[in-house]
């Protein structure tokens, strides 16, 4: 097959697209410029596709002896990316914004240039299994991306190869260093590429702008203020703001978020537990809707808990009903379902959550 190799300058590319070349494809590595100024986004781990990435990727293609290029993605990167992200959090969401990139750029504006020029396939290092058009969980536990990729649907998953997702990351470290990448040792990048400071708070402070608005408590006592919704997630724990404890002495989380009035509403951990969730925007990997309820295993954070549940379609949406319920369950994140076999590692589908309703003690 002919198929375009996704080169981020990292370790996990070089070797996905070694990979590709040793099955006997003919490949051609591609590196994505997303920002309209590179040179302001590595610092140390921090972020990914600078200059100094670029310069890695080409290097890594030198050594495989492939065919190289630089593909401007800026503008589609800020749209479909960066934006949303900002519209998210200013919305009182918490999105990922690696869901987005894989959905909107790297197997849609990208996948869809390379099958306009003939290629039959796009390869990425993500940690992920893919055959046959099942999407699994990858071998390394802890660098597994199966989350952030089951917003692909049936057909972009035809199109995509995962080399990697067979191997631990060490394991592919060592292969990078026999083959003589020079990228072997290169550290992961860390949080989100596009903010390479690691202050998310500041850096949609700058975009969103100063919002006021009350910390109250579940009975709506005023606690204290803040500058803006786009500070909290739900969950969260530090960062606050708060000088008094609660009555009870226990830590208080973010347990809602209401963006129209700018109310943060904080509380007890137990008043995060939730045991219904809505979604919008379901992708079934399969490429149909089920016609009944579906066993599942759920999950809702990347690298976060799981729990059993019965997800049924409801409309272009999904409404998953969890057997144990789960804490910190954000709108605008994913809630992605696999099968729930003794493995639990099939990806049967996702959706983005709309909205969840609290768990109810048996004797309140």
């Amino acid at each position: 097959m002919r198929v375009l190799a996704a080169m981020s300058g990292g370790v996990d590319s070089a070797v996905a697209a070694a990979r590709a070349v040793d099955a006997g494809h003919e490949v051609v590595g591609v590196h994505l410029a997303l920002s309209a100024n590179p040179g302001t986004l590595r610092t140390g781990s921090r972020g990914c596709c600078s200059k100094e990435d670029a310069g890695d990727a080409r290097r890594a293609a030198d050594v495989l002896g492939i065919p190289f290029y630089v593909w401007d993605f800026a503008d589609r990167f800020k749209e479909d990316v960066i934006d949303d992200f900002v519209a998210a959090y200013a919305a009182g969401e918490t999105p990922n914004p690696c869901l987005r990139c894989n959905e909107k750029i790297k197997f849609s504006a990208l996948a869809d240039r390379a099958a306009a020029l003939g290629f039959d396939a796009v390869v990425t290092g993500h940690y992920a299994r893919l055959a046959d058009g099942v999407l699994r969980r990858a071998v390394d536990a802890d660098k597994d991306q199966s989350y952030v990729l089951a917003v692909l649907t049936a057909g972009q998953l035809a199109r995509a190869m995962f080399p990697v997702g067979d191997t631990p990351k060490p394991r592919i470290r060592a292969e990078a260093a026999e083959r003589g990448l020079a990228v072997a040792n290169k550290p992961d990048s860390h949080d989100i590429c596009f903010i390479p400071s690691g202050d998310t708070r500041a850096f949609l402070g700058a975009k969103i702008g100063v919002r006021p608005g009350a910390l109250v408590d579940t009975d709506g006592t005023v606690l204290g203020d803040h500058d803006g919704v786009h500070g909290f997630t739900i969950g969260q724990r530090k960062g606050l703001g708060l000088t008094t404890p609660a009555a009870d002495g226990k830590p208080r989380y973010v347990t809602g978020i209401d963006p129209d009035s700018g109310t943060v509403r904080v509380g007890s951990i137990d008043e995060l537990a939730v045991d219904t969730i809505t979604a919008d925007r379901a992708i079934w990997t399969s490429g149909r809707t089920p016609d009944e309820p579906v066993e599942c295993i759920v999950q809702v954070r990347a690298h976060g808990g799981t729990a059993p549940a019965i997800a049924e379609p409801d409309g272009a949406g999904l409404v998953v009903r969890l057997k144990e319920p789960l804490t910190g369950v954000a709108k605008g994140q994913a809630v992605v379902l696999y099968r729930p076999d003794a493995d639990g590692d099939v990806v049967i589908g996702s959706g983005t959550i709309s909205g969840t309703a609290r768990a109810v003690p048996a004797d309140a």
